[in-house]
């Protein structure tokens, strides 16, 4: 369970890091396209940017979901081995630690299918706009 633990944290810190990365490069890359389109837009850039509101909304509801999904199921796990600790005296002598790493767990879990949605699009769209001219 502590190697799943450790991989699960660094898959998130990997996310993270690679979300850092691929936010800033869609921000400029379509903040310099809005400057360089004026007040009239071409057909192509009314479309991304239009592209830009729907995928956010989307990425972010999905994420939501699927956080709100993850904790529901994290707290289904918590409440069945509390009620099996009062089920069974023997459980009773089981260490904090193992309860402080389900919560561990349980946290790490929520941020990670709260990150994927977000991660996907984000570095999905880093890819694509890095082929993309301005103009």
């Amino acid at each position: 369970m502590a190697s799943r633990r450790s991989r699960n944290a660094s898959s998130l810190a990997v996310k993270s890091a690679e979300l850092a990365f691929a936010a800033p490069q869609v921000v400029a890359h379509r903040m310099m396209r809005m400057a360089a389109a004026g007040p009239v837009l071409s057909e192509r850039d009314l479309r991304e940017f239009q592209r830009m509101g729907t995928e956010k909304l989307s990425a972010f509801a999905e994420s939501w979901n699927a956080m709100a999904l993850q904790a529901a199921r994290a707290n289904q796990d918590l409440a069945a081995g509390f009620l099996r600790s009062l089920l069974s005296p023997l459980a009773w002598a089981s260490p904090l630690a193992h309860t402080a790493a389900q919560l561990q767990s349980a946290a790490l879990g929520v941020l990670h299918e709260g990150i994927d949605p977000v991660h996907r699009e984000a570095t999905a769209n880093a890819r694509r706009l890095a082929l993309t001219k301005l103009r």
